[in-house]
């Protein structure tokens, strides 16, 4: 049997337990469906990798980096778009452009702004939803 994709299912991945807590929160707040992940490996293993219309992905993770994790989802079959989260220090902003090589769709450093979260999430939501009509 198919399962019906949740158009407002939000995966977030992020080895801080805060960060995860609050994002779902966040997410809740506005109707969205979100599931924390406390690492990339734990996300690849779930079903929920399947159903994910977003993922919340931060770039420093324990085992697998959020940077390494684009390309599996790739050789799976999934195209999943990425707003990517970090706390490092990137200021030579090659890591921002790591991940927009790896398929960002944004790129924001925590604390970041729950205005800039949404806004980018929304964004890749209707940009997955109109790359999936027929």
């Amino acid at each position: 049997m198919k399962t019906q994709k949740d158009p407002f299912f939000i995966a977030v991945v992020d080895d801080e337990s805060a960060v995860r807590e609050a994002t779902e929160s966040l997410l809740a707040s506005v109707g969205f469906r979100a599931k924390g992940f406390g690492s990339a490996e734990d996300f690849l293993e779930s079903q929920d990798c399947h159903q994910a219309r977003c993922l919340i992905l931060d770039v420093h993770l324990p085992g697998m980096s959020g940077l390494e994790l684009p390309r599996h989802l790739t050789g799976k079959g999934l195209d999943i778009p990425i707003v990517f989260i970090t706390a490092q220090e990137d200021s030579d902003g090659r890591m921002q452009a790591q991940a927009l090589q790896a398929g960002a769709l944004a790129f924001l450093r925590k604390p970041f702004g729950g205005t800039d979260l949404l806004r980018a999430v929304r964004s890749a939501v209707r940009r997955r939803a109109k790359r999936t009509k027929f």
